[in-house]
C-alpha cells in the first residue's frame, strides 16, 4: 500500500491550478520519475476539473486510484495511490489538509498563488506520515 501524490488545488473560474504538492517516486526508476511526477500532476489538474463543487470521488487511472476532494469553496484536494491503499484514510487525509491549508493560507492567495509562493509545508510531512509501510 503506498501514497505517490498528494496535491491541493484551486477550482477558480477559468481552470484549476495547483496550489501545492507532493510527491513520492521513490519507487520508481530514477529516470522515470521526472515524467511520472508530470502525469500526477497532470492528471490531479484534470481530475479536480472535471469534479464539481462539494464532491468526493475516486477514479482509476492506470493502476493507479486517484481520490478527488473538491470543497464548495473551490478549494480541491487529490490524492494519488495503488489500489490497496483504503479509501476512507484517503478522504480522511484530504479532509484534514484541506481544513489546515485553509486555515493557513489566505483565501486571496488561493486565486493567484503557486507551489512557488505558497508557504505551506506539511504536505511532505504527511504524505510521509501516511505511508503504510510493508514488512
Amino acid at each position: 500500500m503506498r501514497l505517490y501524490s498528494l496535491s491541493v488545488l484551486y477550482k477558480g473560474d477559468p481552470k484549476v491550478h495547483l496550489l501545492k504538492a507532493a510527491y513520492d517516486v521513490s519507487t520508481f526508476n530514477f529516470f522515470q520519475r521526472s515524467s511520472v511526477q508530470e502525469f500526477m500532476t497532470f492528471t490531479s489538474q484534470l481530475i479536480a476539473e472535471r469534479s464539481p463543487l462539494g464532491s468526493r470521488a475516486s477514479v482509476k487511472e492506470q493502476e493507479y486510484l486517484c481520490h478527488v476532494y473538491v470543497r464548495n469553496d473551490g478549494l480541491a484536494g487529490v490524492l494519488i495511490a495503488d489500489n490497496e491503499y483504503p479509501q476512507r484514510v484517503c478522504f480522511t487525509l484530504l479532509d484534514k489538509v484541506l481544513d489546515e491549508f485553509s486555515r493557513q493560507v489566505s483565501k486571496m492567495d488561493w486565486l493567484s498563488g503557486s507551489p512557488a509562493t505558497i508557504s505551506y509545508s506539511a504536505l511532505d510531512g504527511y504524505l510521509s506520515k501516511y505511508q503504510v509501510q510493508t514488512p
